[in-house]
Protein backbone atom coordinates (compact mmCIF):
# COMPACT_ATOMS: atom_id res chain seq x y z
CA UNK A 1 0.00 0.00 0.00
CA UNK A 2 2.96 2.32 0.99
CA UNK A 3 4.80 1.89 -2.55
CA UNK A 4 1.10 2.88 -4.24
CA UNK A 5 0.93 6.24 -2.24
CA UNK A 6 4.64 7.28 -3.16
CA UNK A 7 3.94 6.84 -6.94
CA UNK A 8 0.80 8.65 -6.80
CA UNK A 9 2.31 11.59 -4.61
CA UNK A 10 2.95 14.30 -6.88
CA UNK A 11 6.68 15.73 -6.71
CA UNK A 12 7.48 18.64 -5.57
CA UNK A 13 11.16 20.45 -5.31
CA UNK A 14 11.48 20.10 -1.32
CA UNK A 15 11.25 16.23 -1.69
CA UNK A 16 15.31 15.98 -3.60
CA UNK A 17 15.92 18.27 -0.91
CA UNK A 18 15.11 16.08 1.83
CA UNK A 19 16.74 12.79 0.17
CA UNK A 20 20.27 14.43 -0.91
CA UNK A 21 20.31 15.42 3.19
CA UNK A 22 19.87 11.61 4.45
CA UNK A 23 22.77 10.61 1.78
CA UNK A 24 24.93 13.54 2.96
CA UNK A 25 24.41 12.24 6.54
CA UNK A 26 24.94 8.61 5.75
CA UNK A 27 27.94 9.50 4.44
CA UNK A 28 29.00 10.87 7.75
CA UNK A 29 30.03 13.85 5.51
CA UNK A 30 29.92 16.55 8.22
CA UNK A 31 30.66 20.77 7.56
CA UNK A 32 30.85 20.27 3.60
CA UNK A 33 29.59 22.49 0.80
CA UNK A 34 27.90 20.46 -1.31
CA UNK A 35 26.82 21.06 -5.41
CA UNK A 36 22.63 20.56 -3.96
CA UNK A 37 23.12 23.60 -1.37
CA UNK A 38 22.34 27.17 -2.74
CA UNK A 39 24.97 29.71 -2.08
CA UNK A 40 21.82 31.89 -1.75
CA UNK A 41 20.65 29.84 1.59
CA UNK A 42 23.72 30.56 3.13
CA UNK A 43 24.15 33.88 1.92
CA UNK A 44 27.12 36.06 1.38
CA UNK A 45 27.44 37.56 5.03
CA UNK A 46 27.75 36.83 8.05
CA UNK A 47 24.39 37.62 9.50
CA UNK A 48 20.74 36.22 10.42
CA UNK A 49 17.78 35.84 8.20
CA UNK A 50 15.40 38.11 6.42
CA UNK A 51 12.74 36.51 9.33
CA UNK A 52 14.78 37.63 12.21
CA UNK A 53 14.02 41.11 13.50
CA UNK A 54 15.65 43.78 14.44
CA UNK A 55 15.36 42.39 18.72
CA UNK A 56 16.94 39.02 17.19
CA UNK A 57 19.19 40.36 15.17
CA UNK A 58 20.57 42.30 18.48
CA UNK A 59 20.25 39.29 19.95
CA UNK A 60 22.82 37.86 17.70
CA UNK A 61 25.59 40.19 17.55
CA UNK A 62 29.16 38.17 17.72
CA UNK A 63 32.07 40.04 19.50
CA UNK A 64 34.78 37.74 18.75
CA UNK A 65 36.21 37.83 15.60
CA UNK A 66 34.31 34.60 12.92
CA UNK A 67 37.41 33.19 12.25
CA UNK A 68 38.86 32.75 15.91
CA UNK A 69 35.97 30.87 16.98
CA UNK A 70 37.42 27.09 17.42
CA UNK A 71 35.27 24.47 18.59
CA UNK A 72 33.23 21.09 18.53
CA UNK A 73 29.69 21.62 17.89
CA UNK A 74 27.14 18.62 16.89
CA UNK A 75 23.71 18.92 15.38
CA UNK A 76 21.51 16.61 16.14
CA UNK A 77 17.93 16.88 13.86
CA UNK A 78 14.88 14.42 14.74
CA UNK A 79 14.40 13.67 11.42
CA UNK A 80 16.19 14.83 8.09
CA UNK A 81 13.58 12.95 5.92
CA UNK A 82 11.53 16.33 6.11
CA UNK A 83 12.29 19.04 3.94
CA UNK A 84 12.39 21.50 7.34
CA UNK A 85 14.67 18.97 8.96
CA UNK A 86 16.38 17.86 5.60
CA UNK A 87 17.68 21.94 4.71
CA UNK A 88 18.65 22.35 8.22
CA UNK A 89 21.03 19.41 8.45
CA UNK A 90 22.49 20.17 5.43
CA UNK A 91 22.63 24.23 5.37
CA UNK A 92 23.97 24.56 9.23
CA UNK A 93 27.77 23.04 8.56
CA UNK A 94 27.69 24.67 5.27
CA UNK A 95 26.76 28.21 7.01
CA UNK A 96 29.53 27.27 9.47
CA UNK A 97 31.70 25.89 7.00
CA UNK A 98 31.64 29.97 5.12
CA UNK A 99 31.97 31.52 8.06
CA UNK A 100 33.68 29.93 10.88
CA UNK A 101 36.63 28.03 9.68
CA UNK A 102 37.76 26.54 12.75
CA UNK A 103 33.97 25.25 13.65
CA UNK A 104 33.84 21.56 13.34
CA UNK A 105 30.31 20.03 13.01
CA UNK A 106 29.42 17.19 13.52
CA UNK A 107 25.69 16.29 11.93
CA UNK A 108 23.18 13.45 12.91
CA UNK A 109 19.78 12.02 11.87
CA UNK A 110 17.19 10.67 14.31
CA UNK A 111 15.36 9.53 11.72
CA UNK A 112 12.06 10.30 13.74
CA UNK A 113 13.26 8.06 16.65
CA UNK A 114 13.74 9.21 20.45
CA UNK A 115 15.67 6.78 21.24
CA UNK A 116 17.74 6.95 18.07
CA UNK A 117 18.18 10.52 18.33
CA UNK A 118 18.90 10.26 22.13
CA UNK A 119 22.09 7.87 21.60
CA UNK A 120 23.28 9.52 18.94
CA UNK A 121 23.46 12.83 21.23
CA UNK A 122 25.22 10.41 23.81
CA UNK A 123 27.96 9.66 21.29
CA UNK A 124 28.04 13.48 20.57
CA UNK A 125 28.84 14.35 23.92
CA UNK A 126 31.50 11.56 24.47
CA UNK A 127 32.94 12.97 21.53
CA UNK A 128 33.48 16.12 23.60
CA UNK A 129 31.43 18.97 21.49
CA UNK A 130 31.26 22.47 23.53
CA UNK A 131 27.75 23.27 21.44
CA UNK A 132 24.98 21.50 21.09
CA UNK A 133 21.90 22.60 18.70
CA UNK A 134 19.41 20.33 18.99
CA UNK A 135 15.73 19.66 17.30
CA UNK A 136 14.04 16.90 19.78
CA UNK A 137 11.50 14.20 18.10
CA UNK A 138 9.77 14.59 21.44
CA UNK A 139 9.59 16.88 24.05
CA UNK A 140 10.08 14.69 27.02
CA UNK A 141 11.88 11.52 25.89
CA UNK A 142 15.09 13.73 24.65
CA UNK A 143 14.89 15.52 28.53
CA UNK A 144 17.04 13.01 29.79
CA UNK A 145 20.31 13.63 27.13
CA UNK A 146 20.19 17.25 27.32
CA UNK A 147 20.21 17.19 31.13
CA UNK A 148 23.18 15.32 30.24
CA UNK A 149 24.78 17.30 27.92
CA UNK A 150 24.78 19.69 30.33
CA UNK A 151 25.63 18.10 33.33
CA UNK A 152 28.89 17.36 30.71
CA UNK A 153 28.97 21.14 30.79
CA UNK A 154 28.22 21.60 26.86
CA UNK A 155 25.79 24.49 25.99
CA UNK A 156 22.13 23.52 24.03
CA UNK A 157 20.81 25.44 22.16
CA UNK A 158 16.69 23.96 21.20
CA UNK A 159 16.51 24.60 17.46
CA UNK A 160 13.09 24.68 16.21
CA UNK A 161 11.41 22.29 19.10
CA UNK A 162 11.61 22.83 22.37
CA UNK A 163 12.57 20.22 25.17
CA UNK A 164 11.95 19.98 28.25
CA UNK A 165 14.74 20.36 30.35
CA UNK A 166 16.87 23.74 31.28
CA UNK A 167 18.85 25.21 27.33
CA UNK A 168 21.14 27.85 26.79
CA UNK A 169 18.59 29.06 24.08
CA UNK A 170 15.69 28.28 22.12
CA UNK A 171 15.71 29.41 18.89
CA UNK A 172 12.54 29.62 16.68
CA UNK A 173 9.30 31.06 15.69
CA UNK A 174 6.23 30.92 17.98
CA UNK A 175 4.58 27.70 17.14
CA UNK A 176 1.50 28.83 19.40
CA UNK A 177 1.21 32.24 17.09
CA UNK A 178 1.22 30.16 14.01
CA UNK A 179 -1.54 28.17 14.97
CA UNK A 180 -3.68 31.41 16.21
CA UNK A 181 -2.51 33.13 12.52
CA UNK A 182 -3.79 29.97 10.84
CA UNK A 183 -7.28 29.96 13.20
CA UNK A 184 -8.25 33.57 12.91
CA UNK A 185 -7.45 33.31 8.77
CA UNK A 186 -9.74 30.39 8.92
CA UNK A 187 -12.51 32.39 10.28
CA UNK A 188 -12.31 35.33 8.22
CA UNK A 189 -11.96 32.49 5.33
CA UNK A 190 -15.63 30.84 6.13
CA UNK A 191 -17.24 33.71 7.96
CA UNK A 192 -17.06 32.14 11.13
CA UNK A 193 -18.93 28.77 10.59
CA UNK A 194 -17.72 25.63 9.49
CA UNK A 195 -16.60 21.81 9.98
CA UNK A 196 -12.61 21.48 10.25
CA UNK A 197 -10.91 18.02 9.73
CA UNK A 198 -7.24 18.52 11.59
CA UNK A 199 -4.24 17.05 10.04
CA UNK A 200 -1.93 17.28 13.27
CA UNK A 201 2.32 16.21 13.33
CA UNK A 202 4.12 14.06 15.68
CA UNK A 203 2.62 13.35 18.47
CA UNK A 204 4.52 14.54 21.77
CA UNK A 205 6.21 17.14 19.85
CA UNK A 206 6.26 20.87 21.16
CA UNK A 207 5.04 22.17 17.25
CA UNK A 208 2.13 19.54 17.61
CA UNK A 209 1.24 20.65 20.92
CA UNK A 210 1.72 24.52 20.09
CA UNK A 211 0.05 24.83 16.70
CA UNK A 212 -3.28 22.59 18.18
CA UNK A 213 -3.34 24.98 20.97
CA UNK A 214 -2.89 27.95 19.03
CA UNK A 215 -5.55 27.09 16.28
CA UNK A 216 -8.44 26.63 18.74
CA UNK A 217 -7.42 29.90 20.04
CA UNK A 218 -7.95 31.20 17.02
CA UNK A 219 -10.63 30.34 16.73
CA UNK A 220 -12.67 31.00 19.63
CA UNK A 221 -15.44 33.22 19.45
CA UNK A 222 -16.37 31.46 15.98
CA UNK A 223 -18.69 28.25 15.18
CA UNK A 224 -15.88 26.66 13.48
CA UNK A 225 -16.10 23.37 14.74
CA UNK A 226 -13.39 20.28 14.58
CA UNK A 227 -15.12 17.25 13.59
CA UNK A 228 -11.82 15.34 12.84
CA UNK A 229 -8.09 15.34 14.19
CA UNK A 230 -5.49 12.63 13.09
CA UNK A 231 -1.93 12.45 12.96
CA UNK A 232 -0.42 12.19 9.86
CA UNK A 233 3.68 12.89 11.34
CA UNK A 234 3.82 15.71 9.04
CA UNK A 235 4.38 13.43 6.13
CA UNK A 236 2.95 14.18 2.63
CA UNK A 237 2.30 10.52 2.17
CA UNK A 238 0.92 10.17 5.60
CA UNK A 239 -1.31 13.51 4.83
CA UNK A 240 -2.56 12.06 1.44
CA UNK A 241 -3.96 8.59 2.85
CA UNK A 242 -5.45 10.33 6.05
CA UNK A 243 -7.37 13.00 3.80
CA UNK A 244 -8.61 10.25 1.23
CA UNK A 245 -10.09 8.58 5.01
CA UNK A 246 -11.35 11.49 6.12
CA UNK A 247 -13.08 12.27 2.26
CA UNK A 248 -14.49 8.80 2.50
CA UNK A 249 -15.93 9.11 6.34
CA UNK A 250 -16.98 12.62 5.40
CA UNK A 251 -19.05 13.11 2.37
CA UNK A 252 -19.72 15.98 0.05
CA UNK A 253 -20.50 19.36 1.95
CA UNK A 254 -19.46 17.88 5.61
CA UNK A 255 -15.59 19.27 5.48
CA UNK A 256 -15.52 23.31 4.85
CA UNK A 257 -11.88 23.59 5.79
CA UNK A 258 -8.47 21.54 6.45
CA UNK A 259 -6.05 22.82 9.19
CA UNK A 260 -2.10 21.16 8.87
CA UNK A 261 0.25 21.37 11.04
CA UNK A 262 2.68 22.02 8.39
CA UNK A 263 2.74 22.42 4.48
CA UNK A 264 3.73 18.72 3.51
CA UNK A 265 0.67 17.43 5.07
CA UNK A 266 -1.20 19.80 3.72
CA UNK A 267 0.04 18.75 0.20
CA UNK A 268 -0.89 15.29 0.39
CA UNK A 269 -4.67 16.80 1.53
CA UNK A 270 -4.60 19.28 -1.58
CA UNK A 271 -3.77 16.42 -3.36
CA UNK A 272 -6.29 13.96 -1.89
CA UNK A 273 -8.64 16.44 -2.03
CA UNK A 274 -8.38 17.37 -6.14
CA UNK A 275 -8.21 14.03 -7.09
CA UNK A 276 -11.69 13.62 -5.32
CA UNK A 277 -13.14 16.44 -7.25
CA UNK A 278 -13.61 18.18 -4.00
CA UNK A 279 -11.31 21.49 -4.32
CA UNK A 280 -14.43 24.00 -5.04
CA UNK A 281 -15.86 23.18 -1.31
CA UNK A 282 -12.62 22.69 1.24
CA UNK A 283 -10.19 25.59 2.12
CA UNK A 284 -6.46 24.39 3.52
CA UNK A 285 -4.38 25.90 5.92
CA UNK A 286 -0.94 25.01 7.08
CA UNK A 287 2.19 26.40 8.29
CA UNK A 288 6.02 26.23 7.49
CA UNK A 289 6.56 28.88 4.22
CA UNK A 290 7.86 25.88 1.39
CA UNK A 291 8.36 27.49 -1.36
CA UNK A 292 5.87 25.26 -3.17
CA UNK A 293 3.33 26.07 -0.98
CA UNK A 294 4.09 29.77 -2.10
CA UNK A 295 3.48 28.91 -5.45
CA UNK A 296 0.70 26.86 -4.83
CA UNK A 297 -1.07 29.91 -2.15
CA UNK A 298 -0.55 32.53 -5.22
CA UNK A 299 -2.56 30.00 -7.70
CA UNK A 300 -5.08 29.39 -5.64
CA UNK A 301 -5.17 25.96 -4.76
CA UNK A 302 -3.90 26.43 -1.00
CA UNK A 303 -5.55 29.47 1.15
CA UNK A 304 -2.81 30.55 3.32
CA UNK A 305 0.17 29.24 5.21
CA UNK A 306 2.21 30.81 7.93
CA UNK A 307 6.04 31.42 7.51
CA UNK A 308 7.68 28.88 9.94
CA UNK A 309 11.42 30.28 8.98
CA UNK A 310 14.05 27.90 9.34
CA UNK A 311 17.10 28.88 12.17
CA UNK A 312 20.26 27.89 10.12
CA UNK A 313 21.94 31.17 10.38
CA UNK A 314 20.06 31.79 13.76
CA UNK A 315 21.74 28.87 15.51
CA UNK A 316 25.01 28.79 13.90
CA UNK A 317 25.51 32.42 15.21
CA UNK A 318 24.20 31.46 18.92
CA UNK A 319 26.77 28.65 18.20
CA UNK A 320 29.48 30.34 17.61
CA UNK A 321 28.60 33.02 20.83
CA UNK A 322 28.69 30.12 23.05
CA UNK A 323 31.93 28.44 21.99
CA UNK A 324 33.38 32.21 22.23
CA UNK A 325 31.81 32.34 26.15
CA UNK A 326 29.32 35.43 24.62
CA UNK A 327 26.19 35.24 26.92
CA UNK A 328 23.19 34.57 24.55
CA UNK A 329 19.37 35.55 25.53
CA UNK A 330 17.53 32.50 26.84
CA UNK A 331 14.95 33.05 24.00
CA UNK A 332 15.57 34.15 20.13
CA UNK A 333 11.83 34.50 18.04
CA UNK A 334 11.97 34.87 14.55
CA UNK A 335 8.73 36.55 13.01
CA UNK A 336 5.86 34.00 12.21
CA UNK A 337 3.71 36.01 9.10
CA UNK A 338 0.55 34.56 7.72
CA UNK A 339 0.94 33.88 4.04
CA UNK A 340 -1.79 34.37 1.97
CA UNK A 341 -3.17 35.47 -1.74
CA UNK A 342 -3.43 39.12 -0.22
CA UNK A 343 0.68 39.40 1.26
CA UNK A 344 1.92 36.20 -1.62
CA UNK A 345 3.91 38.37 -3.66
CA UNK A 346 5.57 39.82 -0.81
CA UNK A 347 7.32 36.50 -0.28
CA UNK A 348 7.70 35.01 -3.26
CA UNK A 349 11.43 34.04 -4.33
CA UNK A 350 12.59 34.55 -0.10
CA UNK A 351 10.03 31.75 1.37
CA UNK A 352 10.77 31.50 4.76
CA UNK A 353 11.32 27.45 3.75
Amino acid sequence: MMHTQKRRIKPFAGIAAAGFAVTLLATGCTGQSTAASSNEAVGTKLAPSIYCGSTCTAQLQLKADPASVDCKVGVSWSSASFPYGAKSTQQIPEFAKAFFPKMKVTVSDGRGDATTQSSQVSEMIAQGIKVLIISPQDADALAGVVKQATAAGIKVISADRQVNADVSTYIGSDNTEAGVADGKAMVAALNGTGDIVELSGSLGASPTIARAAGFRQGIQGSTLQIIASQTANYDRATGLKVMEDMLQRFGKGKIQAVYAHNDEMAFGAIQAIKEAGRESEIKVFGIDGEADALTMVKNGSYAATVGYPLVVKESTIAAAKLCAGEPVDARIKLDSTLIDQKSVDQYLGKAPQ
